[in-house]
């Protein structure tokens, strides 16, 4: 007989338990995101997309066969058409179309834009092989669309044989050729497909941006639509222009595959269409045309709706009483390493009840029973300061970084790093707990790795990195700066001044735009982005120079090979850092902080009036801080050039730029939001223990100077 154990007979059921326990937790936080709304959404976006196919093919027919002399035989001649057996069948593979657009729509999304340092550096992200991918996919699609749009067109697009002429001597055997019409509108679907792709990446399509001013699905996508189809009937027409150019030259290479793969043969009696006389066909330009605005505005229909569906604010619980809905809360969601979309989302949703809801307010502000611990306001409250502090952080590193006229700092050996033996606690320190766990894509990838989810697959950045920028500026070329010569010419065992230090009038030469105790680079900027090949070079220590002979040569060599690609104009050009891009990278993610700035700033008012336990109060001295030190980064960096120059609002344009004037943004919001708590609280403030440099500008803003 067996006894049962010292556990008791309901061991194993408990066991059991524990073991559907265990597996539940090592699904990743966010999972429950990607499974029960994501997926909900993005196949909603397709199902819609899906349903107004009907309506744009519909169109197009009524286009394609326009007759404005004879109106009522023109719509029923269409009308007729559309009832073809063909047609339908031609339906049903745009639909199977627009499914594997919207999957690769859910594939490539980012909610922060790509950046790229250097046009060396755009041209290794458009080119990288993760999206060389997405192009080739695209350009087959694109084929398969055209071939749909010639078979609704029908007429002489339609089929790609069609009967030879009586005269055609050379293809009387079969009496059947090549169509050449129908080849043309399928080359063109694979241009436009592959140029859709690459403009894609290069215009930051797949960049969701959310929406400031939140409204229902209908009027979003109303309001876009006329945009839509203008912008792809502009774009329709450039692709046109760049395909007929393209097929004058080439246009015989798929003519001549087809016919030397099949017994099909260009009927000779007809003019080819890579000359000028086949080019200036205005029938063939106008069908062509249309046909690559139906494929434009499909596709941009699909990306519209993705785009509203994903970004529509979704409501986090603040608390639950349910233990197996703990991960789905607003503050687990919040201090969790889940995917970037859902991070925003939760920080938008942060911002929204910090604002409009009173009832989810107080569910802020509530203690925990038992123990009666404010866990709520602690976590939102860390995460907030911590993305705040982090920012701070990285404008402080980029500072310092421009102040030394580009030279980067080396990053720091672990075994020779020395704590600081300071006491007291600065602003900028932050509990382990809380360590920001929203990175933008220049420094996530460095220190946190990919995401688990399949659904969110940002692109590497080491090949960017490689392409960024390889050279290190030389002394002799007009990439290098006064700075980097004078320690290249410190560090050059030639030189007269090796060894030797300067004197206090040099040491002042030096531009000092910030001074920071903080000597940590964990987080590289986008400049040492683009010149991180560049300080390996030129901080070397003589330690690591003398070590041989072979060494010291293949520096030599390195040199030589740096003076003769920096004399190029070619390699300059490629190389040369694109204006504005460092800042803009800087404040890539800025969206998350103006969030986190609003919802801080909304909470401390209304606590003002509603925290009844003041939980609020233990942190303020907190957050004033971490606003009034971002206040002054944000302050010196738009001192630097090309900081405070705001690009032009483009109009009329799909091209989400919106990302560009985020750093105005975020300084406006920033401002807001420290006037806000100064407005509710007024003189109660001096009471707050800040720093003296704090507490000066703070009364700035008490006093309404700011």
């Amino acid at each position: 007989r067996e006894r049962p154990g010292p556990e008791g007979p309901g061991h194993s059921e408990g066991g059991e338990r524990m073991r559907g326990l265990g597996e539940d937790m090592e699904q990743p936080a966010g999972s429950w995101f990607i499974r029960k709304v994501f997926s909900w959404r993005a196949a909603a976006a397709v199902a819609w997309s899906v349903l107004l196919l009907p309506i744009s093919t519909t169109v197009f027919i009524l286009l394609s066969r326009v007759n404005v002399f004879r109106p009522i035989q023109w719509i029923t001649d269409s009308w007729n058409h559309l009832n073809n057996s063909y047609i339908i069948f031609a339906v049903l593979v745009l639909c199977g179309v627009i499914v594997i657009i919207g999957i690769f729509n859910m594939e490539f999304y980012t909610v922060e834009p790509s950046i790229p340092c250097s046009r060396i550096a755009l041209i290794g992200n458009v080119f990288h092989p993760h999206r060389f991918l997405h192009s080739v996919v695209h350009a087959v699609v694109g084929m398969l669309m055209a071939w749909c749009a010639a078979v609704i067109a029908g007429g002489r697009y339609q089929l790609i044989s069609v009967p030879c002429s009586s005269q055609d001597s050379s293809a009387s055997s079969s009496h059947v050729c090549l169509n050449e019409f129908h080849v043309f509108l399928l080359m063109e679907g694979a241009f436009i497909g592959y140029s859709y792709s690459l403009l894609y990446f290069v215009n930051n399509f797949n960049y969701l941006s959310f929406p400031v001013l939140q409204q229902f699905k209908y009027p979003r996508f109303k309001g876009n639509l006329s945009l839509v189809i203008k912008y792809s009937a502009v774009q329709s027409l450039y692709f046109l222009r760049n395909y007929c150019i393209l097929y004058y030259f080439l246009g015989y290479v798929p003519r001549a595959w087809i016919s030397a793969s099949t017994t099909l043969q260009r009927d000779s009696t007809l003019y080819s269409l890579d000359t000028l006389t086949g080019l200036l066909d205005l029938p063939l330009l106008y069908t062509t045309w249309l046909s690559g605005t139906f494929l434009l505005v499909t596709w941009y229909i699909t990306w519209l709706l993705f785009k509203i569906f994903v970004t529509e604010a979704f409501q986090f619980p603040v608390h639950s009483s349910f233990g197996e809905e703990a991960d789905q809360c607003l503050p687990k969601v919040l201090t969790s390493k889940v995917s970037p979309c859902v991070k925003y989302l939760a920080l938008q949703d942060l911002a929204l009840l910090s604002r409009y809801s009173a009832s989810r307010r107080q569910e802020v502000f509530s203690l925990s029973q038992p123990g009666g611990h404010p866990h709520n306001w602690i976590a939102i409250s860390g995460e907030c300061l911590a993305l705040l502090n982090y920012l701070t952080q990285k404008l402080m590193e980029y500072q310092e970084t421009v102040a030394a006229n580009g030279r980067t700092k080396p990053h720091p050996i672990p075994r020779e790093r020395h704590h600081s033996s300071t006491s007291g606690t600065s602003c900028l320190e932050e509990p382990a707990s809380y360590q920001p766990s929203l990175r933008t894509p220049l420094y996530s990838r460095q220190t946190q790795g990919s995401l688990s989810s399949s659904l969110i697959k940002p692109s590497s950045n080491s090949f960017r990195n490689l392409l960024a920028f390889p050279l290190s500026p030389d002394s002799y070329s007009p990439l290098s700066s006064p700075a980097v010569n004078r320690m290249n010419n410190m560090l050059d065992l030639a030189s007269p001044n090796y060894g030797s230090k300067r004197s206090p009038h040099e040491m002042r030469k030096g531009p000092k735009l910030w001074t920071s105790a903080s000597t940590s680079s964990e987080y590289p900027t986008c400049t040492s982005e683009c010149f991180g090949q560049a300080a390996h070079v030129s901080n070397r220590t003589p330690e690591v120079t003398k070590h041989s002979a072979v060494s010291e040569w293949m520096l030599q060599r390195q040199d030589q090979v740096k003076i003769f690609f920096s004399k190029r104009g070619l390699v300059m050009y490629l190389f040369k850092k694109l204006p504005e891009a460092s800042s803009q990278a800087l404040f890539a993610n800025s969206q998350a902080h103006i969030w986190a700035l609003e919802g801080l700033s909304h909470l401390v008012a209304a606590s003002y009036t509603e925290d009844r336990y003041g939980v609020v109060q233990t942190t303020l001295s907190s957050i004033l801080c971490a606003m009034l030190s971002l206040q002054e980064a944000v302050d010196k960096h738009f001192k630097l050039p090309h900081a405070s120059s705001k690009p032009a609002r483009s109009t009329g344009t799909l091209i989400d730029s919106s990302y560009k004037t985020l750093r105005f943004a975020l300084r406006a919001s920033l401002k807001t939001a420290i006037y806000r708590i100064t407005t509710t609280f007024g003189e109660h403030l001096k009471a707050v223990q800040l720093s003296p440099e704090h507490r000066k500008r703070l009364q700035q803003f008490l006093e309404y100077k700011e």
